[in-house]
């Protein structure tokens, strides 16, 4: 069982090597997981995943291989019921008179007991305690009542009293083709991350200050400067239109950008960027930024995303005069090209799936004024954008 555990894995691409295979099998000797169910569980977790991103589908595929049948007939061979439970359910419901018999015969009468239930059983059965079925309190079956039970051919919990619940996915949002949440965003974003000690000396610097107190003889407090996140970034923001699908998902970025980046400013644009960027839109006619003022205030050693879904009018961006909004002397891509001599590390953030920007010419143009630079807002295409920025 354990070697198909170790199969499917590898088939939902989970990447998993054959040498952390064997350390599972030496834990397992030492008997690190203590024969317990749940520990078996973070056992396994620990030594075959090594990315979070692979979590939810470590779950999936461990709920696959271990949960309880799901069809009653030849699936429960194959099925492999932990003994660990067995042992609970023999202590639970059998007499001292029918535990004394197994232990002469060995564990393996109880799985016997469950597969002879299964061949006397001809059709469903609706309560009671001994048929394996619905709604009843046999420690087999679905959708009833027992405080330690296998559960066979249930699609959920109900009670939260199975002994173990096999296809709980507590990680499923970490899936790495999944859009992004807040948290997983934060998680993404501290690849981005460059530390130093700047400002004032606040921070208590204990090594310094026990050297310094052993030198001179008399408590001497050293202080420093707080360790912070010293990448600085410019976010550009597609708004209107279009981006309205998108307002959550990128309101989640934004949420998590401010707090991971102590140095962050961000401006506001439409479909593509051009002379002039905002950064509140209820005032967005009166109080624009020039795009110059922008290029010469910020650094060329700023980190610049775009997020934007790159679907307009393709006019918008190679023709003047292509603005939906405004008459624009130069065509969006000539801005676009200032900004990325003056930033070399800018990166575009795309909402909308990264199977559909084949059918929209605009995000093709986009993409390759980018340079190729252009990513799916997911945790893996936000995990690759992070990449390429710290390069």
């Amino acid at each position: 069982m354990l070697l198909t555990f170790f199969t499917n894995l590898r088939a939902a691409k989970v990447p998993c090597t054959l040498r952390e295979y064997l350390l599972l099998m030496e834990a397992l000797e030492a008997d690190l997981a203590d024969k317990s169910v749940d520990e078996f569980y973070y056992l396994s977790r620990a030594c075959l995943v090594k990315d979070e991103r692979n979590l939810d589908k470590f779950d999936r595929v461990f709920g696959q291989t271990f949960k309880g049948v799901v069809s009653l007939g030849d699936a429960v061979e194959a099925t492999g019921i932990p003994e660990e439970w067995l042992r609970r359910l023999a202590e639970k419901y059998l007499t001292d008179e029918e535990m004394a018999q197994i232990q002469a015969l060995g564990w393996d009468k109880l799985w016997e007991t469950l597969q002879q239930r299964l061949k006397e059983q001809k059709g469903r059965h609706q309560g009671g305690s001994k048929w394996i079925g619905t709604a009843g309190t046999s420690p087999f079956g679905a959708y009833g009542y027992n405080p330690e039970g296998i559960r066979i051919g249930q699609d959920k919990n109900r009670n939260f009293r199975a002994v173990k619940v096999w296809d709980k996915r507590e990680f499923k949002d970490l899936d790495d083709t999944v859009e992004l949440g807040t948290r997983n965003i934060k998680i993404a974003l501290r690849r981005l991350r460059k530390f130093a000690r700047t400002g004032a000396a606040e921070e208590l610097d204990l090594d310094a200050t026990i050297k310094e107190t052993a030198s001179h003889g008399y408590l001497d407090v050293q202080l420093r400067p707080e360790r912070r996140n010293a990448v600085k970034v410019l976010l550009f923001f597609d708004v209107g239109g279009s981006m309205d699908w998108h307002i959550a998902q990128v309101e989640e970025l934004f949420s998590a950008a401010k707090t991971e980046f102590k140095h962050m400013d961000y401006f506001y644009f439409h479909n593509c960027l051009y002379e002039g960027v905002w950064k509140t839109n209820r005032r967005r006619r009166e109080e624009q930024t020039p795009t110059w003022d922008v290029i010469r205030t910020y650094p060329s050693d700023y980190r610049v995303v775009f997020v934007g879904d790159a679907s307009m009018s393709p006019y918008e961006v190679a023709m003047p005069g292509g603005a939906v909004e405004h008459m624009n002397e130069e065509p969006g891509q000539v801005w676009l090209q200032r900004v990325l001599d003056h930033f070399p590390r800018t990166i575009w953030l795309n909402p909308v799936p990264k199977n559909h920007w084949g059918y929209t010419h605009s995000i093709q143009m986009i993409k390759d004024l980018m340079g190729q630079r252009m990513f799916p807002l997911t945790l893996e295409g936000l995990d690759g954008a992070m990449r390429e920025l710290v390069r």
